[in-house]
């Protein structure tokens, strides 16, 4: 993908790829080992350490022991289960900066255009606004190194403009209309790694917070939002969004739903382990502002600390959940750190919703359990509702009395389906074009652009068949044939893309939002659930109710 978001957002999107869902923690915080937390077991005590040492003065040839310690932990963790792992020290740092919710930088947003950085805006408050670099502004020198036409790698930009707070790094940039460099030395500061990236209201009653992931920050960023919502504009129904969500800190989740829930004492979750005593997560009954009717969306991407929040709104008939079924981990990490800065992330307990279920899907294959989504697609669970696996002698009851089931996942109140084309190969490459297109667009189409608010965009501004035929040359520019069948049947997809990305320099997230939110599936059925006041989870009489529209 050509589109490389803020310093602010890289980490969120970059740290999950090289992570994975395997390291996201759902334990409150972490937890530094120390000698007497250890058994006094003496098993294999310092035989590999012997052994690398015997390796290492007498083995033909030259050897690696740096790398052969890392596959000696490595094996040792593979058979534990899936999210057990060991944490180099550069991967300890990316990890620890999401949970923690802010990251040391320059604070800009940029994306790569034909080997050149662009600044798509300054993060307000941030170090680059401070000392003047502007939107628009190209990056061509970082600490004097040429980063411009030299076939830039996006990693070795992030690791040069990345370091130690009030630390100061170089930056030689290009403005439009300028030939002269302009140098900047810019001291590095706190950039903050937002997990709520919007809180807005979709109608006249109902509001709408979208969660990323659950940071140290979470629970203050919700409220925020919550505030917001109920001071500002009498927010009655809210929406919750983890869709993708691939979880965090347990105790933020919890934090959230003692918000969610005026009785005090309720039981939300429970954690427990062979060598963790049972620990009770309840609600304080102190909630801040009141909140009528709550829907939960979640899909296939959320996870942990998304399914505690959906677990305990299903199972205490707080809310509808809507989507499709959750990933399915149910077992919670400590972070243990070594003494060379790497860490060892370790699966101490499973947590159990308060019906007594746990989630967690089995994971005796390695392979099987990686190829989940996979499987999924290929039976047609995500498209079919009838075709999700539940395990019999799994079944719970909820606080009213439904049927809910354990052993993989959230199976959600009110199905609503995966759409296939969003899979399409064709489809993903032309969106991998947008972001470079929409953005040459809006500086060339700045002035005339900015007349908009964001109302009159959404009701005014279209993506006309002539723009949509300037996005597919463009694309063709960029060695992508042409595929007329497959535009036919995307072309409303890829308008409405095109529209959101140009809404998102406008107006932000906001705009990207809004944009999306029109034809949003999830969202137009928990606004026909909150219109519905029957089709209340509290008065259903089925445990699952089909989506019919599609």
């Amino acid at each position: 993908m050509q589109i490389w978001l803020p310093l602010l957002l890289s980490l969120m999107m970059v740290g999950g790829m090289v992570i994975g869902m395997k390291l996201k923690p759902s334990s409150p915080q972490t937890k530094i080992v120390i000698e007497n937390d250890l058994a006094s077991s003496k098993l294999g005590q310092g035989r590999i350490e012997e052994l690398i040492r015997y390796i290492e003065a007498k083995y033909v040839d030259e050897v690696d022991s740096e790398k052969m310690v890392e596959k000696a932990i490595q094996s040792l963790i593979k058979d534990l289960d899936p999210h057990s792992s060991y944490l180099t020290a550069e991967q300890v740092i990316e990890v620890n900066e999401q949970l923690q919710g802010n990251f040391q930088g320059i604070g800009v947003e940029f994306m790569l255009i034909e080997d050149t950085i662009v600044v798509m805006k300054p993060i307000e408050g941030g170090p680059s606004e401070e000392v003047g670099i502007l939107e628009g502004d190209r990056i061509v020198e970082i600490s004097d190194t040429i980063v411009a036409g030299n076939e830039v790698e996006i990693y070795d930009v992030m690791r040069m403009l990345r370091g130690e707070e009030n630390t100061k790094v170089k930056v030689g940039v290009l403005r439009d209309g300028e030939q002269e460099i302009r140098h900047f030395n810019i001291k590095r500061g706190q950039i903050p790694v937002h997990s709520v990236d919007i809180a807005k209201m979709i109608d006249e009653k109902t509001g709408y917070i979208k969660l990323n992931r659950f940071s140290a920050t979470t629970y203050n960023e919700f409220m925020k939002g919550l505030e917001k919502l109920v001071e500002e504009h009498q927010m009655k129904d809210l929406i919750i969004d983890v869709r993708q969500n691939p979880g965090g800190y347990l105790q933020e989740a919890t934090k959230i739903l003692s918000q969610l829930f005026k009785e005090k004492n309720q039981l939300l979750v429970y954690t427990e382990g062979r060598a963790i005593n049972r620990n009770d997560y309840e609600s304080t009954g102190q909630n801040f502002f009141e909140v009528n009717n709550i829907v939960v969306l979640i899909d296939e991407g959320s996870a942990s600390a998304s399914e505690i929040l959906a677990g305990a709104m299903q199972d205490l008939d707080r809310g509808t959940i809507i989507g499709r079924r959750s990933f399915g981990k149910g077992l919670v990490q400590e972070q243990y750190q070594l003494n060379d800065g790497s860490a060892l992330r370790l699966t101490v307990a499973r947590y159990y919703t308060p019906s007594g279920r746990s989630i967690q899907r089995p994971y005796a294959n390695n392979d099987a359990y990686d190829d989940d989504f996979e499987a999924r697609f290929k039976r047609g669970e995500l498209v079919d509702v009838d075709k999700i696996e539940k395990v019999d002698s799994l079944v719970y009851e909820t606080k009213n009395g439904r049927q809910v089931y354990g052993g993989g996942g959230i199976t959600p109140d009110v199905f609503v389906s995966l759409d296939t084309l969003f899979f399409d190969n064709y489809y993903i490459e032309l969106q991998n074009h947008i972001p470079v297109f929409c953005y040459k667009y809006y500086r060339n189409h700045k002035n005339s652009l900015n007349s908009y608010n964001l109302q009159s965009y959404l009701s005014d501004f279209e993506v006309s068949e002539s723009l949509l035929g300037e996005f597919i040359d463009f694309t063709t520019t960029k060695d992508l044939a042409r595929q007329s069948q497959k535009l036919f049947q995307l072309k409303d997809y890829i308008k409405q893309d095109i529209k959101a990305r140009i809404a998102k320099h406008l107006f932000d997230d906001e705009g990207f939002y809004a944009v999306m939110q029109k034809e949003d599936k999830m969202i137009r059925e928990a606004l026909k659930i909150f219109n519905s006041p029957n089709q209340l989870v509290s008065k259903q009489k089925s445990s699952l109710k089909k989506d019919k529209e599609f």
